[in-house]
């Protein structure tokens, strides 16, 4: 489903972050992005979003060059995203308002009217209804991330891009949705791409795991893990095992 092809890509002047890269991702499948602060993990979604271009080189989604946003894309960033002076339903539903206001081929249409349904199947699935009159600050930090993933699930997405989504939380409402992550890339059939810092999150949510390193990066480092899924995992030695090579991976003591 995703291919680089020779990916070039650098910020200016700067020292190439990726630099003759290929990579590529098979549909349904479940990545982890891991590497150290500046590696490039975030500006490797955002190239997979369309929201960066490369210098050299090819992104390629479903075989079509990314140049531009994509529809069936979706995106969640680290901060959520949310409009603080919108209530949950409101921000669940803008990411179908602006569809429909523009069309699906980003034209100006004069119709605005976002079905209920389309919208309150995910805040019942996520646990949402009884604060969907509520403004975000108003809510705790795991409601805002659920209505955030409901905004996006909302579009039917084939490709769900994730940076660093649980990394405020608290260790319970992590672990929660940590857990909600894997079922609904499962039940809808997504394909997965969710960077992150930390080695466990990265051993406990990719089914394949791509470890970047300081720019540039030129060869890409894949490392299987088929056991993501198991009920069990997070308990299991298989998941220390995981854990321990990916810190030797990473030359962390």
């Amino acid at each position: 489903m995703i291919q680089l092809q020779d990916l070039t890509f650098s910020y200016g002047q700067n020292l190439p972050v990726f630099e003759h890269f290929n990579w590529q991702a098979q549909r349904g499948e479940a990545w982890a992005v891991l590497g150290p602060s500046g590696c490039g993990k975030s500006t490797l979604l955002y190239l997979l979003a369309g929201l960066f271009l490369p210098s050299g080189g090819k992104v390629l989604v479903d075989g079509i060059p990314i140049e531009r946003p994509r529809p069936q894309s979706g995106l969640i960033i680290q901060d959520y995203g949310l409009l603080p002076w919108a209530t949950v339903h409101q921000n669940a539903s803008l990411g179908l308002r602006v569809r429909n206001f523009y069309g699906p081929d980003g034209k100006h249409t004069p119709q605005d009217f976002i079905p209920e349904q389309d919208v309150l199947p995910w805040l019942k699935r996520l646990g949402l209804e009884s604060v969907a009159d509520k403004y975000p600050g108003q809510i705790s930090g795991g409601q805002r991330q659920r209505t955030a993933i409901a905004r996006t699930l909302a579009l039917k997405p084939d490709l769900l891009l994730m940076d660093e989504p649980f990394s405020s939380l608290d260790a319970p409402t992590r672990e929660g949705l940590q857990a909600l992550t894997l079922e609904l890339q499962q039940e809808q059939a997504l394909t997965l791409v969710l960077v992150t810092h930390a080695i466990e999150e990265a051993a406990l949510l990719g089914k394949k795991i791509l470890l970047l390193s300081q720019p540039p990066n030129i060869h890409a480092n894949v490392i299987d893990n088929a056991e993501v899924g198991n009920p069990e995992y997070r308990h299991s030695a298989r998941y220390m095992e995981v854990c321990h090579d990916l810190r030797a991976r990473m030359e962390i003591p």
